[in-house]
């Protein structure tokens, strides 16, 4: 099979080195890829968000499946220009990825087809949003940008003046340019955070392995939120009952109501979920695969992964049995540039992975690297690896990724030291 695969970060990177692993595969092209997935098939110069160009090669290389890594060509409707040509994509269609692509019209449907979320309000017009702000909201709430800000646009606010000053930064402000011109401010939901994920054709899913991401940038989930700085699966904190009803309560209600919306979704479907008393909420749907959490996901899927991405584009998932996972647990660290979530520097130089010894235990994704006109690898993005290996217990991963991230060396490594911590001591705390 001929697969292109788009995107350059280090879910790709995992996908790629996944996929790269079927027996079915003939040839895996990445556009753009990075140095990382270099090693798993042929770079491509290729700008996802030039959709025809994107097309064009497909059609002249003869692809038989495209794989979309990243939202953003998702909501431009990569996936429906591919599939005018008669080309498959793993990914939903335009109509179906505004569940991501806008967070205001992902509540509405949430609301509609009864999915457990927190209330909501959404604004256009600052002086509207003041008003509720300042008059009838309940603290904290949190603000956030509907479009898509790569995971940024989200603000935990714990009075009016934080509120109408995050409000006042997206809608006029242009903070996150058109991802803040509509607005959602929301309940702030107690408990702990989790990642449901599931492949679906449409009409049938299969759920993946339970994660947990790390979002805050500091020990303690303390400091800005960023894209992900680590992640662990699977989630203790999603036991088999919790596992059940978020297969019945989020997932099918979801998928069943997109279809009913006239947007039936294929590909894989991620929510982000609050554990609150009441059971599980969401608190947003994502469109493609999380990102640390791909990571993890990656490590511990034990079947062939090209089938599955596969029989979702053609609509016959029903066809293939639930995959086999690994055992054991994955822990997934992300070293990042110094400054990261705001400015830093690119160009740094990168040592010491060739010490790390890699193999199906343990892998350094690549995020954000590059090489120099040397062929010195250098960072090249906020997130710059991912380190994940897999362990006999979650302490014994943690510790394979964590002493894999000290052989590794850039200047102004950033890295959270308690990935997976908080989990290892829930799973003491169940013995």
């Amino acid at each position: 099979m001929r697969v292109l695969l788009i995107g350059s970060g280090a879910r790709e990177h995992a996908l790629a080195w996944k996929i790269a692993q079927s027996p079915q595969l003939r040839s895996l092209w990445i556009a753009p890829g990075n140095p990382g997935t270099a090693q798993c098939g042929e770079n491509v110069d290729l700008d996802p968000a030039q959709i025809p160009e994107v097309v064009a090669f497909a059609k002249r290389n003869q692809v038989d499946l495209v794989v979309v890594g990243p939202e953003v060509p998702l909501v431009a409707g990569l996936v429906d220009a591919l599939a005018a040509e008669g080309i498959a994509a793993f990914g939903p269609r335009q109509d179906a990825a505004e569940l991501e692509g806008s967070k205001a019209w992902c509540k509405e449907v949430l609301v509609r087809h009864r999915v457990p979320t927190g209330s909501h309000r959404a604004f256009k017009n600052l002086s509207n949003a003041i008003s509720y702000l300042e008059g009838g909201a309940r603290y904290p709430l949190v603000v956030k940008a509907s479009g898509l800000a790569a995971g940024k646009g989200v603000i935990i606010c714990q009075d009016s003046a934080e509120a109408t000053a995050a409000a006042a930064d997206m809608l006029e402000g242009g903070r996150f340019g058109d991802a803040g011109a509509t607005i959602v401010v929301e309940e702030f939901l107690q408990g702990p955070e989790a990642s449901a994920f599931c492949l679906t054709d449409g009409r049938t899913f299969i759920p993946l392995a339970t994660c947990q991401d790390h979002k805050a940038l500091r020990e303690g989930n303390e400091g800005p939120n960023t894209g992900g700085m680590g992640a662990v699966s699977p989630n203790p904190e999603i036991g088999e009952r919790t596992f059940s009803l978020i297969e019945r309560q989020v997932l099918l209600p979801t998928l069943h109501g997109m279809v009913r919306e006239g947007r039936p979704f294929q590909g894989v479907l991620f929510a982000g979920l609050i554990l609150t008393s009441g059971g599980p909420k969401v608190l947003e749907y994502n469109v493609r695969f999380g990102d640390p959490e791909c990571e993890v996901l990656m490590m511990r899927f034990a079947s062939d992964l090209l089938p599955y991405l596969q029989a979702c584009s053609q609509g016959n998932l029903d066809s293939l049995e639930a995959p086999d996972w690994e055992t054991r647990p994955a822990c997934c660290v992300i070293l990042a540039s110094g400054g990261y979530p705001g400015s830093y520097a690119k160009g740094i130089p990168i040592h010491g992975i060739d010490d790390v010894e890699q193999g199906p235990d343990l892998q350094v994704f690549h995020a954000g690297t590059a090489r120099d006109e040397n062929g010195q690898l250098v960072t090249a993005g906020g997130r710059v690896l991912a380190i994940t290996a897999l362990g006999e217990d979650l302490a014994d991963a943690r510790r394979k990724a964590y002493a894999a991230a000290d052989k590794i060396q850039f200047e102004g490594k950033t890295f959270r030291q308690d990935i997976g911590l908080a989990a290892e001591r829930a799973l003491e705390q169940m013995r």
